[in-house]
């Protein structure tokens, strides 16, 4: 019986942008299962079914590739398009179609990218920078821009006084731990789906950030 072939194999020959990409997608497999420092070149190279010298090649070493990811990811499809309804909302003053966006954002990023947010995570605990640039190149923009838009709705008297940037960590914490239990660590306890969880969340969190209208 024939065995099944590296889902990662590529031909012997590829064009050079195909053959960055391959390797790149490898990386981040293999990244996220052992991390950087438990991460070798010749691994990754085998994962890939080339030759070490077929990296270093397209990656002067291990940490230009490991960075590479960040440039990868920012070619993501549908980034900006997410990003412009943000903004829309905001402009309308949705505070819970914003809330609910944000929510299924958080959940739907770490099932489909699972391994991407290992990799990530694996760099938080091992301190390597690639964790620090993601956080400002990813993360703070969309962060102080959901935090002028809390502060504005505030002092608008739509949403009740607090520090903003407590309802983000909020918003983030329990759509973070949820995705992370179900589709990062696949826990099976969790019996309700993620369109439940999301409806769930933004009532808890409109619940509690409302200003209540009077009659």
């Amino acid at each position: 019986m024939a065995q099944p072939s590296n889902p990662f194999e590529a031909p012997a020959r590829l064009p050079a942008d195909e053959r960055r990409r391959q390797l790149i997608e490898v990386a981040i497999d293999v990244f996220s299962k052992r991390g950087f420092s438990g991460t070798t070149t010749r691994e990754i190279a085998a994962a890939a079914g080339v030759t070490e010298a077929i990296i270093f090649r397209h990656f002067a070493n291990k940490e230009q590739l490991y960075s590479a990811i960040l440039d990868y990811r920012k070619q993501a499809p549908g980034g900006v398009e997410w990003l412009a309804g943000i903004q829309a909302l905001m402009e309308r003053n949705d505070d819970e179609a914003l809330v609910r966006n944000l929510i299924a954002k958080i959940i739907h990023v770490i099932r489909d990218d699972s391994k991407f947010e290992r990799v990530m995570l694996y760099a938080a605990l091992e301190g390597n920078e690639i964790a620090a640039m993601y956080h400002k190149q990813f993360a703070l923009p969309i962060v102080d821009m959901l935090r002028d838009y809390i502060a504005r709705r505030q002092k608008e008297g739509a949403l009740r006084a607090c520090d903003p940037s407590a309802i983000i960590f909020a918003m983030a914490g329990m759509a973070q731990q949820y995705a992370t239990h179900t589709h990062m660590f696949r826990y099976k306890e969790i019996a309700f789906s993620d369109e439940e969880a999301v409806e769930t969340f933004t009532r808890i969190i409109m619940a509690g950030i409302q200003v209540e209208k009077t009659k």
